[in-house]
Order: C-alpha cells, then sequence, then structure tokens
C-alpha cells in the first residue's frame, strides 16, 4: 500500500456483554469465561433456545446526556456511547477538527427493529398514544451513523449498511476505503446490534439456527466444538476511529494497528446456508489479503467468525485451508464468540477490534467452550489460557445470512 494513504486504528470503544470500553473488552478477554446466560430482557418460555448474551450493565446516561438518552432506542445508545468511548480512547477532540473531513460508517442486521415490536405492542394493547413519539427516527437502521454525525458533528461520509452477521466489519471496511480513497481523514465505523426482544429472537429460533443449550448457557456458544448446535445470538456494539496514518502519527495518536486490506464476496448460493465449497468466503481473505499486499505465510492470527453453527464453522475451515494450504495447520486461530455469543451485524466489529487491541497488548485469545474438536474443523486453535504473541498480520473473518462474506486485514504498528 502507498504511504499516501494508509490507515491506523488509534481509537476502540465498545459495548459487550464481557465488558465495556477497551479496558473492560480486554479483561473479558483474559478471565476466558463466557458471559452468555439465562435471558432476563424478556421472557424466552416460548421458544426452545432461552440463553443469550447480554450486555447486563450498561447505564445509558454514564455516556449521553439524559434527555437524549430518553429518546433513543437501546440501538443508538449502544452507538453513541460506544462511539464516546472510541473518541477518548484516540485522545481526539472532534471540535478541532474540520467536520467534512470526519465520516460515519456503521453496521447492523436488524437495527431499530426491536424498539419497533416494543411499540407495536403497545400501540395494541394501549393505543396510538403509547407509541414513542421518536419511533420513526429509530427503527430505521441509518439511525446509527446518523446519530453519530449529529452528537458529534461530522458531516463527512455517512452510511449504516444491513448485510447481516458481516455488516460491522464491511462498515470496518468502508471506512478504511474512505479514508484511502481521500474522502475523510477520520472514520468512526463499526457496528452496533440491541436484537433481544420475543419477535426479533424468536425469528431466529423458529429456523433452528440457534443452540438450545439452555442448562448450561456458559457452554452453548462453542465455535468448531463437535457438540455445537447453533449460534446464541447477543446484542452490543464496537466503534474504531481509523485515522490517515500521517496525521495520526503527527498529533501523537496512539496506535493499535494499521488497517490495510478488505475483501467482499457473495457466495450466490442461500440465505441461511454458506456455500459448502467455500470458495467465496476464501476469495474474500485473498482480497483482502492482495489488497494489504500480504502473503498467507505473514498471517499470525486468525480471527474466525467461528458462528457456533453446524454449517458455518467447517465451511469456514474449508475456507482457510484453501487460502493457506499447509500453512494453515500452523497459524494461530481462534473464535472469540464463544465468550459473547453472536452479535449479529455487531459480531464483525466486536471482532475488529479484538484484532486491533491483540496486536498492540500481545495476547491472542483462545475458543472457549472448546472441548471435543468436531473432526471436520481440524485446523489447530488457541485454547486454554490463550497465547503471548505479537503477529505481525492478523486476519479477521466475518460472514452472514444472504451469503455475505467480508475479511480485513491488520498489520502491526511497529511492523
Amino acid at each position: 500500500m502507498s504511504d499516501a494513504r494508509r490507515v491506523v486504528v488509534t481509537g476502540i470503544g465498545a459495548v459487550t456483554p464481557i465488558g465495556l470500553g477497551v479496558d473492560g473488552l480486554w479483561e473479558g478477554l483474559r478471565r476466558r469465561q463466557s458471559a452468555v446466560r439465562c435471558i432476563t430482557r424478556f421472557d424466552p418460555t416460548a421458544f426452545k433456545s432461552r440463553v443469550a448474551g447480554e450486555v447486563a450493565d450498561f447505564v445509558p446516561t454514564d455516556h449521553i446526556e439524559e434527555r437524549r438518552a430518553r429518546r433513543l432506542d437501546r440501538y443508538s445508545q449502544f452507538t453513541i456511547a460506544a462511539t464516546r468511548m472510541a473518541l477518548a480512547d484516540a485522545h481526539l477532540d472532534l471540535a478541532r477538527e474540520d467536520p467534512d473531513r470526519v465520516g460515519a460508517m456503521m453496521g447492523t442486521a436488524l437495527g431499530g427493529v426491536a424498539h419497533g415490536e416494543k411499540n407495536y405492542h403497545a400501540f395494541l394493547t394501549v393505543g396510538p398514544r403509547a407509541v414513542d413519539p421518536a419511533l420513526a427516527l429509530t427503527v430505521f437502521a441509518g439511525a446509527a451513523s446518523c446519530n453519530i454525525a449529529i452528537e458529534f458533528g461530522c458531516t463527512g461520509p455517512n452510511s449504516t449498511n444491513g448485510m447481516s452477521c458481516a455488516s460491522g466489519a464491511i462498515a470496518i471496511g468502508d471506512g478504511f476505503r474512505a479514508i484511502v480513497r481521500g474522502d475523510a481523514d477520520v472514520m468512526l465505523a463499526g457496528g452496533a446490534e440491541a436484537p433481544l426482544a420475543p419477535l426479533c429472537f424468536g425469528a431466529f429460533a423458529i429456523i433452528r439456527a440457534m443452540s438450545t443449550r439452555n442448562d448450561d448457557p456458559t457452554h452453548a456458544s462453542r465455535p468448531f466444538d463437535a457438540g455445537r448446535d447453533g449460534f446464541v445470538m447477543a446484542e452490543g456494539a464496537a466503534v474504531l476511529v481509523l485515522e490517515e496514518r500521517s496525521r495520526a502519527l503527527a498529533r501523537g495518536a496512539p496506535v493499535y494497528a494499521e488497517l490495510c486490506g478488505f475483501g467482499l464476496t457473495n457466495d450466490a448460493h442461500h440465505m441461511t446456508a454458506p456455500r459448502p465449497d467455500g470458495r467465496q468466503a476464501a476469495r474474500a481473505m485473498r482480497n483482502a489479503l492482495g489488497e494489504a499486499h500480504v502473503t498467507p505465510g505473514e498471517v499470525g492470527y486468525i480471527n474466525a467468525h467461528g458462528s457456533s453453527t453446524p454449517l458455518n464453522d467447517p465451511t469456514e475451515t474449508s475456507a482457510i485451508k484453501q487460502v493457506f494450504g499447509d500453512l494453515a495447520y500452523r497459524v494461530a486461530l481462534s473464535g472469540t464468540k464463544g465468550y459473547y455469543g453472536h452479535a449479529l451485524g455487531a459480531s464483525g466489529a466486536i471482532e475488529a477490534a479484538i484484532c486491533a487491541l491483540a496486536s498492540r497488548r500481545g495476547w491472542l485469545p483462545p475458543t472457549v467452550n472448546l472441548e471435543t474438536p468436531d473432526p471436520a474443523c481440524d485446523l489447530p486453535q488457541v485454547t486454554g489460557n490463550g497465547r503471548d504473541g505479537r503477529p505481525e498480520v492478523l486476519l479477521s473473518n466475518s460472514f452472514g445470512f444472504g451469503g455475505i462474506n467480508a475479511a480485513l486485514v491488520f498489520r502491526r504498528a511497529d511492523a
């Protein structure tokens, strides 16, 4: 990549079931314990699956002015909170920046649909006067990036994509490209999801996509394990501050890692099942590595999508083998959804944040709950206490419904 427009991660904001903020996320990873629990946000007894990754300790007014917080649904609250944390972490005062050179890109699967569900119930039981007056401004997915712009005065490129479970990674890739093209100098990019409501949750339960390990929730999300029986739905958000490298270094910004490649493909196969041969998932990885001018042999860590579903995990294993060949058995690999479940459109952003953090702090998180490896998922995993080390290059995979495949490549900041 040319020195002219390189992109670095200078700030991380996180709202996750294992912790809040960059330090909360890191400490949650170091505990090596799952945060999945029995659902408390609603009564799940109507469904076979009754476990989720809930954000238990989030207080909106810790991050948002009280009157404004009351007008926002949980999806947008997560978005603004994660963004504020990321800006603080980057030591970036947007009041001193040209607002036209600062943009926002976000991703989500369901946006504010859960808030719409709650208000539809109020409409049916009480009437129109019980409906939130801000409903029309909260249910659309674009509320995420638009609320970032409004809250922080960013008038640069702005978009929220709705590309299911890959959308957070896509938003980060789009933010990266906006800086490389010269459309912006700073992009606030990530994903947010607040889907824990009966109809949103039930839609996935009905198609039997989720784990029913209700008697042992902390072991329900188990990427690549032979006993996995579906994903565990979660909520959360993560936002990265992406900056053009030379200006970040000039202001003495803390740098986690360089973001240097993005790949995006589609299986064109099925709305829920991945393409069995994994060919397009492999192509997304190859494209990301190609844009980064990185060979497979330079990659030291892969954060797998690892959704803990019967079909996705072996397909991803196959795709990684197609790209890395025999090297696939030597690269460090882990799937971190065992910690917090699958936060849909936020997952790719959370996992990008984990890669950037691991690159700077020198420790790779394990695949928790991997007890009996599936023979179809035979690549060696980081397990146990994790692994010390600072790989030069890290790869993050995100795949989603509709056959979406996204990959991000990070390089160690001092590499």
